[in-house]
């Protein structure tokens, strides 16, 4: 029986392997019978050997270039959100402009975030909420009983 342990722990454990003087092949035998199917690949720990070789023992993720994800702030969501309730047709390219981030982020932030769709040229709640539901029915039920109780007027 075994269990999943993090790359981390996978790496860390190579490079005590390597600081050993085990040879590659070897490294990968002993970590594909310890941890079988969780096991990394080859090529995974020959990248790591080779890195280990430039004294990179490091464990952590280095900095990755580019521009932080900062744009699903709770902010950027409610900016989005209320730019939608103002104006339900709104497009997402407008967002966009209005709030300087990509338009791909704010269909992600749509869609994931807020959990709408685009139906009828209109965002929508993808579903609704029971309560809302409720809300719903409550009110169709009483513009029904306003119907019932005067047809010729209902409409004034």
């Amino acid at each position: 029986m075994t269990c999943a342990i993090s790359t981390t722990s996978k790496r860390e454990l190579s490079s005590s392997f390597f600081l050993q003087g085990r040879a590659l092949k070897e490294m990968h035998a002993i970590l594909k019978e310890t941890l079988e199917e969780h096991a990394p690949s080859y090529a995974t720990v020959k990248n790591w050997v080779a890195q280990f070789k430039h004294g990179d023992f490091s464990t952590c993720d280095a900095p990755r270039p580019g521009l932080p994800k900062t744009v699903t702030i709770p902010e950027v969501i409610d900016q989005i959100h209320k730019l939608i309730l103002e104006d339900r047709r709104i497009s997402a390219e407008s967002m966009a402009e209005q709030l300087g981030i990509s338009h791909e982020w704010v269909g992600s932030i749509i869609h994931e975030d807020l959990d709408m769709q685009k139906l009828s040229a209109k965002w929508v709640p993808k579903c609704l909420t029971a309560d809302q539901k409720r809300q719903q029915c409550q009110s169709s039920e009483q513009l029904l009983e306003f119907f019932r109780h005067n047809p010729n007027d209902f409409l004034s």
